[in-house]
């Protein structure tokens, strides 16, 4: 089984890499010190990935990274999704997005529950506080950062809870905490 990280380089510096590590160590029961495998070959901002398996990492790629701009938002409800670690094989997140319709990404409803996007943590903000899933799909690294900081709150968030978020925020190694002030939820 293959996993990856997907980790923020921009002007040759690593963003954030002692979160990727424990994730890692959590993932396969191993350390990696990820500082001797990453070397950004430039100063752009690049997505670094590196995918790895129990033996150790196997492969690291940079591409330029351009963000994806997300405003509407599609609930999609599956209760049998699974993706506790960081899957290379991510063909149900695939066949989810692929229910889109004419949004730009899709919120995961899972047991009720709100969980993630394909490709992003969420936020929500209520009562002038930030929460965020107790039951994520898969822990991030940003968001578990911003936990650990105290800016954002765990709670289980209902799809009415969601309804009543004044701003909505994603989060993920590249765009850290992006807050959306003007979204759609579509059902």
């Amino acid at each position: 089984m293959n996993y990856f990280e997907t980790i923020k380089c921009d002007d040759m510096e690593i963003y954030n890499v002692e979160y990727h590590q424990k994730r890692i160590s959590r993932t396969i029961a191993k350390n990696i010190t990820l500082l001797d495998y990453i070397y950004p070959p430039n100063n752009e901002l690049l997505k670094c990935k590196v995918i790895y398996d129990e033996e150790g990492v196997i492969d690291v790629s940079f591409t330029p990274y351009k963000k994806r701009d997300i405003k509407k938002l599609k609930l999609i409800y599956d209760d049998t999704i699974e993706y506790k670690f960081k899957y290379e094989n991510r063909e149900h997140l695939h066949s989810l997005f692929d229910q889109k319709e004419k949004a730009d990404d899709i919120i995961i409803i899972k047991n009720s529950l709100v969980t993630d996007t394909t490709i992003a943590n969420i936020a929500i903000l209520i009562n002038g506080q930030w929460i965020t899933p107790c039951l994520p799909l898969l822990p991030g690294t940003t968001q578990t950062r911003y936990i650990d900081n105290g800016t954002l709150k765990e709670k289980n968030i209902t799809v009415e809870l969601l309804q009543k978020a004044k701003k909505i925020a994603l989060l993920n190694a590249m765009i850290d905490f992006d807050v959306i002030d003007d979204f759609e939820i579509l059902f």
